[in-house]
Parts: structure tokens; sequence; C-alpha cells
């Protein structure tokens, strides 16, 4: 896997989703619960910013319809959203924070 800098860990707030673009992938950063998570940052049900919506009990809630995903797994909790959305690979050097969307061959 190949992991690039996407963020200071000190620039993330905690339980407040962060968005960036690596390699032309949206990605939520997520910083709760002692740990940093990267989920795709849109929604599997519409095509809206996940990191517009509010972070509780490590899930990131959809703003327009509600649907919350797992920010460990990717799976939607509740309706109307049915399909997962990819999560990615997550390391923390020193102050940065990594994350890989290569997927391994």
């Amino acid at each position: 896997m190949t992991y690039v800098r996407a963020a200071a860990l000190s620039e993330l707030e905690e339980d407040t989703p962060t968005r960036v673009e690596i390699d032309g992938t949206p990605i939520s950063l997520v910083r709760t619960e002692g740990e940093v998570f990267a989920i795709n940052d849109i929604c599997s049900h519409a095509n809206v910013s996940l990191s517009e919506g509010e972070v509780e009990d490590c899930s990131i809630e959809c703003w327009l319809h509600g649907s919350s995903f797992d920010l460990r797994t990717g799976k939607p909790s509740g309706l109307p959203a049915t399909r997962p959305v990819p999560v990615y690979p997550v390391k923390i050097e020193g102050d940065d924070v990594l994350v890989s969307v290569t997927q391994e061959s």
C-alpha cells in the first residue's frame, strides 16, 4: 500500500469531519474516540458530501437524508442508504495523517 499525507493531526478537530482529496478521491477524515478514520466522502445513497454531516458513536451521518455510516467499516446503519462506502487505512507518523487509497495487488 502507498500512503499519502492527507493532513496534520493537530489540524483535525475532535468529532468534526474534514474533507480532503487524494489522487482524485474525496475523503472525509474524522478524529474521534482516540483514532483517525478515513471514509469516502460521498454518500452511497445520494451524491452529497459526508464531511458536512455530524459525527457520533464512531459513525458519520449524511446531512441530507440522515443515513449513518460506521467509520470503521463504511456500512450503513439505517435507511435510506443500503450500500456501504469505502473506508481507507490510516497511519499516524508524528503530526502527519497518512491515508492509502490504493488497493494491494
